[in-house]
């Protein structure tokens, strides 16, 4: 499973800052995976960052959490 190196910038966006190669055969994000595959059941997804920066923060919430945590979604119902 390929991984990622990446940079948090802002809130909600991340900057890819390169990929982790894992060489696979069985890994769709690999060099190593063959473009005949088609409809292959190998590995999608890159697995947890390598590396993470972050070099922006923010004691606010991002416009979808606001919601849920300040806003009529943090009403419980009854």
């Amino acid at each position: 499973m390929c991984n990622l190196e990446t940079v948090a910038e802002e809130v909600q966006k991340t900057r890819k800052v390169r990929k982790i190669d894992c060489n696979s055969r069985y890994c769709t994000n690999s060099i190593r995976h063959s473009p005949d595959c088609g409809d292959c059941h190998c590995e999608r997804y890159f697995g947890p960052d390598v590396k993470e920066t972050i070099t922006f923060t923010t004691p606010q919430y991002c416009p979808s959490c606001q919601y849920w945590f300040k806003g009529p979604g943090s009403q419980h119902l009854r």
